[in-house]
């Protein structure tokens, strides 16, 4: 149980984080890169208990920390940045 609540710590940190240091990057609605750094730590940490059989939670937290804040960066929007010209990106 203690599991459950810290990777809900650690997605929160992870995803008010990303927006502390980046806010120019997520022009949209706070709760998305807040939402998905949570849903990426439990469910990653939820799989990791499944696989590691319950065994090593610290390697657990910090994969599902990990595997946080690379996820937190897909609703990013670095095309939308102040100072970019344009609103769409170009291919």
């Amino acid at each position: 149980m203690w599991e459950t609540i810290t990777s809900v710590l650690i997605g929160l940190a992870v995803g008010i984080g990303a927006l502390l240091l980046r806010p120019d990057l997520y022009p949209g609605p706070r709760a998305l890169p807040v939402g998905t750094a949570l849903v990426a730590a439990v469910l990653t940490d939820r799989i990791g208990h499944y696989v590691m059989d319950g065994h090593v939670p610290l390697v657990r937290l910090a994969v599902s920390a990990a595997v946080s804040a690379l996820l937190v960066s897909v609703p990013a929007r670095p095309d939308l940045k102040p100072g970019r010209g344009g609103r769409h990106r170009h291919v």
